[in-house]
């Protein structure tokens, strides 16, 4: 992970887990985490099937396998983004049926995202590829790419890899819809918009995936160092996802939130990057609140030594 700065700040927790954007930050990278998530049973892929791709349903409905294949051409990235961000929505739409998500999101939510991440996440690296590809793009969609890989692009920028022998704790996230009834009441409390709440879960802990501490001792899924949790934890359990939310947005609003978002969250981490990436992926779920059920199926990701490498997800 990444070494934070000795301060009484929730402080630098996205460094090495980059999002995922997307959360910007994640199998293991290092030999198996500490405690891995249960897999579920996935569909069987085909010898002559697309690399990466299942072979369970015709070629257009077919899911992208775990480690699908990205495009390494402008035309072939932009059809991808575009198919994937719409199958995508669809599915999330169906998870929801226009209320909150209800239970685990259902194989094609999970396989859709982790996709659609690895093709941001490869757009971040190759900026000149990513800005052909973006120009093939409908105007909404083009603006999405471009904010997902920006902020995943400014989040790699602090990233330091780290051993490929380190161990992670994991875990599975509380459900979509509870986390959501976390931010919301936060707001109702606070009046830090839920918006930047999730993405400050998402950027520093994919919603609560990393139970590992920070190198500096930043502890819980909003990742808080002791003496800032003492300060605005309000007595509460910092490894508590509900309790965690109402700290976030007790420190928030203590630093400036809602009037100045800028200057609230450059306290809770204070990057310019860091604040440039949740302010981005903030404005992708205020768009379009399908982006936070995306975003709470991204995977956590580690750079290493030894490349980049995936430690949670199918």
């Amino acid at each position: 992970m990444e070494v934070r700065p000795q301060h009484p700040r929730p402080s630098r927790r996205t460094v090495a887990l980059v999002a995922a954007v997307a959360a910007f930050a994640a199998t293991a990278a290092c030999g198996a985490p500490t405690q891995s998530e249960p897999v579920r049973q996935r569909s069987a892929v085909s010898p002559s099937a697309t690399p990466g791709e299942t072979t369970s349903k015709p070629p257009e409905e077919r899911l992208p396998a775990p480690d699908a294949k990205i495009p390494k051409n402008a035309a072939g990235l932009a059809t991808a983004v575009r198919e994937t961000t719409a199958r995508l929505n669809d599915a999330i739409d169906a998870w929801t049926d226009g209320g909150t998500a209800p239970g685990e999101p259902p194989e094609d939510v999970e396989l859709l995202a982790l996709y659609q991440q690895r093709l941001y996440r490869h757009a971040a690296r190759h900026p000149e590829l990513a800005s052909r590809a973006f120009a093939r793009l409908p105007k909404p969609l083009a603006a999405q790419a471009k904010d997902n890989t920006e902020a995943i692009r400014e989040l790699l920028a602090l990233a330091r890899p780290i051993k490929p022998d380190a161990v992670f704790k994991t875990r599975r996230p509380r459900p979509a819809a509870e986390l959501l009834g976390h931010f919301k009441r936060a707001e109702r409390r606070f009046g830090v918009e839920w918006e930047v709440l999730a993405a400050v879960m998402f950027a520093e802990t994919k919603f609560g995936r990393v139970r590992s501490d920070s190198h500096a001792g930043a502890q819980g899924p909003m990742q808080f160092m002791p003496a800032t949790w003492r300060a605005y934890g309000m007595g509460g359990d910092v490894q508590d996802p509900r309790d965690a939310v109402m700290g976030a947005a007790n420190y928030l609003k203590a630093r400036g939130a809602p009037r100045d978002y800028r200057r609230a969250l450059h306290a809770y981490n204070p990057s310019q990057a860091y604040v440039n990436a949740i302010q981005l992926h903030a404005r992708q779920i205020k768009r379009d609140p399908r982006a936070y059920y995306a975003y709470y199926n991204w995977q956590v990701f580690v750079l290493t030594t030894e490349g980049e490498r995936r430690l949670t997800g199918p």
